[in-house]
């Protein structure tokens, strides 16, 4: 007689396939990495059962992509030790945590506003994005300047934001319109998704001007697209309207950040903030479209040449 239900059984078999597949992942990143690995069998994500393990695999597979970008950069990052579980303690660290190893690389940065000197991580390599996410910074964060040049932003920063029951269809609209307009200006804008409800449109540019400066430019934009579309607000006291898009200018100043492309986010279905084409842009286009599980397989890399299409700013 059978103990265990088909049910059971299958169960009890995915549990040990499991802990099988996290055993030969640790084996197998101990020998990769310098990094001191923990807990990878942790669920960090309870919907989906993905685990610290399959986390820290993701970051491997997509360094290839991610390094470029987030090179020199100081990064901002949020921890999750136990998951995304709406129950479980998460934190903004911007500070490099106690104990951070001597071969990762920092820069110190003195905060106006905390009047104290702050250590940012900067990852250059592929030991220094694994032990981010050993640490479970799930979501990591970018600024829009690198460490030798933090008052020249080299990026414009558009954060395309729907407010319900504005959709992402909705924001890919707005993103669309915003693409015709910096390409008649000889700009050449890049689009990500958020990983959660809205798009991000980013344009490399010199670093030759102020944050201020090229804050005014992005606000400037916006308030010609509110002008175009009924649908789009260009000022923050209009951000909860509900179903209208907010170009959000804001983030464009010193250290403001935006989530780093290809970062995961701290969704239920572990989504990710996810380079596009911009054909891709269409009706339909959905954040759960792109996931920890399918944004690896994807072979486009749509922002490999972004620091090769550096715009000058007229300003």
């Amino acid at each position: 007689m059978c103990l265990f239900s088909k049910k059971e059984i299958r169960f009890t078999s995915i549990n040990f396939i499991k802990v099988f597949w996290c055993k030969i992942v640790m084996k197998e990143l101990k020998e990769l990495t310098k990094v001191e690995l923990k807990n990878l069998d942790k669920i960090f994500y309870p919907k989906i059962n993905v685990t610290k393990g399959q986390v820290v695999e993701y970051y491997i597979k997509m360094a290839p992509k991610m390094l470029p970008l987030i090179a020199d950069r100081p990064l901002v990052l949020t921890r999750y030790p136990d998951g995304v579980d709406k129950e479980k303690v998460s934190f903004f660290e911007k500070n490099a945590p106690e104990g951070t190893p001597p071969w990762v690389k920092t820069k110190t940065i003195y905060s106006e506003t905390t009047k104290r000197d702050i250590n940012y991580v900067i990852c250059n390599d592929l030991d220094t994005l694994i032990w981010l996410a050993n640490l479970a910074a799930i979501e990591i964060h970018m600024p829009f300047s690198k460490v030798n040049t933090l008052d020249k932003p080299d990026f414009l920063f558009f954060d395309i934001d729907p407010e319900p029951p504005a959709t992402l269809s909705d924001a890919s609209d707005v993103a669309l319109l915003l693409k015709d307009k910096l390409c008649a200006l000889e700009l050449t804008p890049f689009i990500k998704t958020s990983g959660k409800k809205g798009l991000h449109v980013v344009i490399p540019i010199v670093p030759e001007h102020t944050f201020e400066k090229t804050r005014a430019f992005v606000h400037k934009i916006g308030i010609e697209l509110a002008k175009e579309s009924d649908m789009v607000v260009s000022e923050f006291k209009d951000t909860k309207k509900p179903g209208k898009v907010f170009a959000d200018y804001l983030q464009n100043s010193p250290l403001r950040t935006m989530v780093v492309p290809y970062s995961l986010r701290s969704t239920p279905g572990a989504t990710v903030s996810t380079a596009l084409e911009w054909a891709e842009v269409k009706k339909g286009i959905n954040p759960s479209d792109f996931t920890i599980f399918n944004v690896v397989k994807r072979k486009s890399n749509p922002w490999k040449n972004i620091f090769e299409k550096r715009c000058k700013l007229e300003v």
